[in-house]
């Protein structure tokens, strides 16, 4: 999907809503975490004086107060206690699971005080897998390898403590370990091959599934069948969770905020 189609979406922008509301109004020093395209780092330019704005691919970011910088975040090329404030959304769920912790760890070293992190919460990541035609792997949705709950994104944290929580939208699709089996041996018709992230086993890019044959389309239906009873006992949850860190003081999250969920119902697109 093109960039700004994709910001217009109503989740989308419901979910920049929410993360700008986190941010603060005004601040030194902020680095954008998987910058891509510059959307947040413009929009922290509004707000700081200087945005770093990191990925892995040099981003070409067009704004006085921006620098863009190649570089890895499991190995980020900052002094500690550098950043006013970390922004990093929609980029742990991509990390290589091993890696998440280190991750996680140069976010809290070179922050100075605040964090803002964003993450789908609680995603069922066999659902809308996909298959590469390349390799024959299956691959989670949008290249989706965690899934993260409260509890989770929290403790990947040791050295903060949340200040504010939120969840963002609504979702509740579900599947079983079955489903997605039946899924894989049918191709995965329904995966997210409209993503930009290639196949997370071989790196090539994906390519839309090939045409099903009869034993492919009966595999679908059982696939959808078997995949019924865990929709019928899923229960509706946010869709993204933000978590707005302060650094330096106990890793504990207090008990109103843990049981809080003041979801913000999205618009129907």
């Amino acid at each position: 999907m093109d960039p700004q189609e994709y910001r217009a979406l109503p989740s989308e922008q419901l979910r920049t809503r929410d993360l700008l509301a986190l941010m603060p109004a005004r601040g030194g020093v902020a680095l954008d975490i998987g910058a891509r395209d510059g959307h947040f780092s413009l929009l922290l330019a509004e707000r700081f004086e200087r945005v770093i704005a990191l990925d892995l691919v040099m981003p070409t970011v067009q704004h006085p107060r921006v620098e863009c910088v190649k570089g890895n975040a499991a190995q980020i090329d900052l002094p500690d206690n550098s950043i006013d404030l970390v922004f990093c959304a929609e980029v742990l769920e991509h990390i290589p699971t091993p890696l998440l912790p280190q991750v996680c760890s140069e976010l809290q070293r070179v922050s100075r005080s605040q964090l803002l992190i964003g993450v789908p919460y609680r995603q069922d990541i066999l659902v809308g897998r996909t298959s590469c035609r390349a390799c024959g792997g299956s691959s989670p949705p949008w290249g989706h390898v965690n899934a993260f709950d409260e509890h989770k994104l929290a403790g990947l944290f040791g050295g903060c403590n949340v200040a504010e929580m939120n969840f963002v939208g609504s979702n509740r699709e579900r599947t079983n370990a079955l489903s997605a089996l039946l899924m894989d041996w049918a191709g995965n018709p329904y995966g997210t091959y409209c993503q930009d992230e290639p196949c997370v086993h071989c790196g090539q890019a994906l390519q839309g599934p090939p045409p099903r044959g009869l034993h492919q389309k009966l595999l679908t239906k059982l696939a959808f069948l078997t995949r019924w009873p865990s929709m019928a006992t899923a229960k509706p949850h946010g869709n993204w969770i933000h978590l707005l860190l302060n650094k330096n003081r106990p890793a504990v999250m207090a008990p109103a905020l843990a049981q809080r969920e003041t979801t913000r119902t999205a618009v129907a697109a």
